[in-house]
This record gives structure tokens, C-alpha cells and sequence, in this order.
């Protein structure tokens, strides 16, 4: 039973992944970065970067363009300065989302003073760090890391487990001394029928969030099948 509100916690904490976790058919492979002056789209196809008003320079060649070309230059850049920050919106709002929705849980299930809602907000920071290894926040835009994909993964799911040991020691104790408090009956009972109740709350909010999680993760490979397609298409004009 506590193994698994734990894990419902984790889940809950980690949503945001849910959409790194959908299988999509094109994996990135080129960092993109966004500023004002240009688009940069470097990595493993090579380096093209695009104007606003379309002008292309690849792997360190500049391209006279034809009126054509340049329309396709000009709505790539411009596609790409629109999905690289509803992905970061989208992701960094079901984050919220989540940590309110569990803190109100915790909050009505075991009280306002509980050191679970700490380290939530501990948690929660932290998973919001990681996050900013992938689309990093400049003051002039936005970077896209795609090698850091994996290692935020790997990394955000280390700080889960981390804290799951504390979380679930907090439960324990924080129950433990409510069940104390009410007298009667068995406390290891309460504390059981406490962490159940825990559970359920958790489990049902998840449920609730699953499905646009996961619609999220489609979205988003389709957003990012659409950009790749765009740019082999660009880029095989250019050759």
C-alpha cells in the first residue's frame, strides 16, 4: 500500500515527462535557438540558420534563394518561433497543474503544516531546473538541447526517488502522530487507513490528468514530425 501511494506521488511529481515518454517517429537530433535576429538549427543535419525575412545560411554557405524558397525559409523560422514555446508553455503548465493539484491533497489529507507540501516544493523546483536544461530560458529566447533529453530523464527521476524516502517517512510520522492524538483502536490501523486514503486521492487525481498528459505528448510529436519534415524539405532545395 505505501509503495504504492508512493509511487502515485511520482507520477503526480513527474508528469511532465509524460510526453518524453510517448513514443514518437522522429527523434531530434539538432539544437534549435531561438533569438531575434535568427533561427539555429544545428546537430547531427548540420548548421542552418534563418532571418526573419528568410534569408539561409547552411554549414557556413549563404544561398541566393528563389521567391519560393524563401516562403519556405520564412514559414519554417516562423514555425519554429511558435512551437518551441507553446512545448515549454505546455509542459511547464501541466507541471503546475500537478504540484497544485497534489499540494491540495496532501493539504486536506494530512494538514496545512505537513513537510510533505516542503518537499513538494522542493521536488517541484527541482524538476522545473531540469526542465530548463532542455529549452533553456536566455534573455533573448529560447535554447532547445536535444543531448540533454536522456540525462534530464535520468536525472529527474533520481531526485523522484530521493525524495519518495523522505515523503515517505513524513507520512509515517505525521499519521502516526495524528492516529496517536485521536486514541482509541489500533494506531497502526489508522496509519494504514490514513496512507489508503492518501493513496485513493492521489490515484484519482492522476487519473484525471492522464488523458492530457498524453494527448500533450501526441500534440507534440506531431508538432515536431511536421518541423523535421519541414526542414529536410528545405534543406534538399538547398542541395
Amino acid at each position: 500500500m505505501m509503495r504504492k501511494t508512493l509511487l502515485a506521488v511520482a507520477l503526480m511529481a513527474t508528469g511532465f515527462t509524460a510526453h518524453a515518454e510517448y513514443k514518437c517517429g522522429v527523434t531530434p537530433r539538432d539544437d534549435v535557438v531561438l533569438s531575434p535576429q535568427t533561427v539555429q538549427v544545428k546537430g547531427e543535419n548540420g548548421n542552418l540558420v534563418i532571418t526573419p525575412d528568410g534569408n539561409v545560411t547552411f554549414n557556413g554557405k549563404q544561398y541566393n534563394l528563389s521567391a519560393a524558397q524563401r516562403e519556405q525559409a520564412k514559414d519554417y523560422q516562423a514555425d519554429l518561433r511558435t512551437a518551441l514555446p507553446w512545448i515549454d508553455e505546455g509542459a511547464l503548465t501541466r507541471v503546475e497543474k500537478s504540484r497544485v493539484a497534489l499540494d491540495k491533497i496532501i493539504t486536506k489529507e494530512v494538514g496545512e503544516s505537513s513537510n510533505m507540501r516542503t518537499r513538494l516544493t522542493k521536488l517541484d523546483k527541482q524538476l522545473k531546473e531540469q526542465m530548463n536544461r532542455i529549452i533553456e530560458h536566455r534573455t533573448d529566447g529560447l535554447t532547445f538541447h536535444y543531448k540533454a533529453i536522456d540525462q534530464v530523464r535520468a536525472d529527474g527521476q533520481q531526485l523522484v526517488n530521493q525524495a519518495m524516502g523522505g515523503i515517505l517517512q513524513d507520512s509515517i510520522n505525521e499519521m502516526g502522530a495524528k492516529a496517536v492524538l485521536k486514541g482509541g483502536g489500533n494506531p497502526l490501523q489508522g496509519v494504514l487507513g490514513s496512507l489508503g486514503g492518501l493513496q485513493t486521492s492521489i490515484q484519482n487525481e492522476w487519473k484525471n490528468q492522464e488523458d492530457d498528459f498524453q494527448q500533450f505528448g501526441k500534440d507534440v510529436c506531431k508538432r515536431v514530425v511536421s518541423l523535421e519534415d519541414s526542414r529536410k524539405a528545405l534543406v534538399g532545395t538547398l542541395k
